[in-house]
């Protein structure tokens, strides 16, 4: 049987120098979260750079695995299925043999990118996630280096050089040094690199993904997540040398890193030591999207791509989870009045809290607090830094009336000043109030009205409404002393 579903599953196979992947993803959502994700490491680039032909031991793997890919995405029903070859596929002299293979024995087409389009995918995978996106992007593969500035929601200059790792340790025979001065030539012919002092390189890639773990464990950074992890260049140099200089073992031991991806990590380093060191950005951020996600980008309507990442994620969160969806719009324009003068990411935060603020309701009460917190630490949202997600994942946390003491709290929100902070405490204490006041049902808070009156926090609420009979809550006093008011006051009017 079957069953009817509101699902729009698009595929993408990629076709890499190093593995072949497929990603299914839902085409009705703003955010690319994978309804499905598998890779197999065929090698495709190895002794290309001397051979110029494909690796043969990897072809037959290749055409298995994208024959599998193919037989999968036929029994999902997708809606569309793009597959995409890039380096490897693009530079050898046999990729238009390899590529009428895979058309003719499985019906279907590839589309293999120029090195121009390569990199625009990339960089519309970066803008994808962060709309706001200002600097240059730099995708590791294991044929190529993709390089692409971004600024203003759009990408403009762009190249592409045969810098991915499995390329690179060909051409330098493995050697440090050699590798280096290859690298070292190629971004010097690039004279707009410059443009990228004083912003932020965007790292994409799984080899770079590799490095930011490391970076996190030696930081000691509070939050494990990979996504908008970000440090400063010179913090970003001083490990990237140490990493330079441990042992395979060593290097094993660092959590979530991959043994697979420890051999190429001094190489993946290497690179990225030579973009800094070349651009001079300011900050280095990792992102968990690239070409694939540019694709699946490239593939939405234009109200869903000119939709905020952040919030369209804390919809689809609140719709599948909160009692009464809606709901969240109106929490927002409650308590717009205790922040009269917050700038708009400060406002886009919030707004985010209050979306969520009622989707962990059925967690268990002893532990609802301490649920919520972890999972909005953890959840694939979009276009939010570790500090703004921290500060959702607290709002939450005291709006089911978490204790800010608990280790684990304070450990996210060490990365959160005193303003931040503040301003979660307001607004997790009004989370609380609203949703006690109205039971989480729309069209009840706009009929009440928050009013600071000298000491006094005052609550308006209608006299002939019995919907606002209750006791007054101490738990409640807690949002007056936020604002620095002794106390909240309910008034019948």
């Amino acid at each position: 049987m079957k069953i009817k579903r509101d699902l729009v599953p698009i595929g993408i196979v990629d076709i890499g120098s190093n593995s072949i992947r497929l990603c299914v993803y839902d085409g009705n959502a703003r955010v690319p979260v994978p309804l499905f994700n598998e890779k197999a490491v065929c090698g495709l680039a190895e002794g290309l750079g001397a051979s110029g032909r494909l690796n043969p031991a990897g072809i037959g793997p290749a055409l298995a695995t994208v024959g599998r890919f193919v037989a999968l995405s036929r029994a999902m029903d997708l809606a569309r299925l793009d597959i995409l070859a890039t380096a490897a596929v693009r530079d050898a002299a046999d990729g238009a043999e390899f590529v009428a293979e895979i058309e003719r024995r499985f019906q279907v087409t590839v589309n293999v990118l120029s090195g121009g389009e390569e990199a625009r995918l990339a960089a519309l995978g970066v803008l994808c996630g962060t709309p706001e996106a200002e600097g240059i992007v730099c995708d590791l593969g294991g044929g190529s280096l993709e390089l692409v500035t971004v600024k203003g929601g759009r990408f403009g200059e762009h190249v592409t050089r045969p810098l991915g790792l499995l390329r690179l340790a060909e051409s330098s025979a493995n050697d440090r040094m050699e590798a280096g001065r290859i690298v070292e030539q190629h971004l010097s012919a690039i004279p707009w690199l410059a443009e990228g002092r004083g912003g932020t390189v965007y790292a994409v890639g799984g080899a770079w993904r590799a490095l930011a773990r490391i970076c996190i464990s030696q930081l000691h950074h509070p939050l494990t997540v990979l996504d908008n992890f970000g440090l400063d260049t010179r913090d970003a140099l001083r490990i990237i040398d140490l990493v330079s200089s441990q042992s395979r073992k060593s290097l094993e031991k660092v959590p979530g890193v991959a043994k697979k991806r420890v051999p190429g990590l001094p190489l993946a380093a290497l690179v990225l030591d030579r973009v800094l060191r070349t651009v001079e950005p300011r900050r280095l951020a990792f992102s968990i999207y690239g070409m694939r996600e540019g694709q699946f980008f490239k593939t939405l309507p234009p109200e869903l791509r000119a939709a905020d990442p952040l919030l369209s994620v804390c919809r689809q969160l609140a719709l599948t989870s909160s009692r009464f969806p809606e709901h969240g719009d109106e929490l927002m324009a409650w308590m717009a009045p205790l922040f009269p003068n917050d700038l708009p990411h400060h406002a886009r935060i919030r707004h985010a809290a209050c979306l969520v603020s009622d989707a962990f309701w059925g967690e268990h009460p002893d532990y609802r607090a301490e649920q919520a917190f972890l999972r909005v630490l953890r959840l694939p949202f979009m276009g939010v830094g570790h500090a703004d997600r921290a500060a959702i994942a607290l709002t939450v946390f005291i709006r089911y009336q978490g204790n800010e003491d608990d280790p684990q709290v304070l450990r996210a929100t060490s990365l959160l000043d005193e303003a931040a902070l503040r301003r979660c405490r307001i607004a997790g204490s009004a989370l609380r109030l609203a949703h006690t006041l109205s039971g989480g049902a729309p069209n009840l808070l706009r009929l009440t009205r928050l009013i600071a009156e000298g000491k006094s926090l005052v609550l308006e609420v209608p006299a002939n409404n019995p919907a606002f009979t209750l006791d007054n809550d101490r738990t409640f006093d807690r949002l007056a002393r936020s604002l620095g008011c002794e106390s909240l006051v309910f008034r019948a009017v």
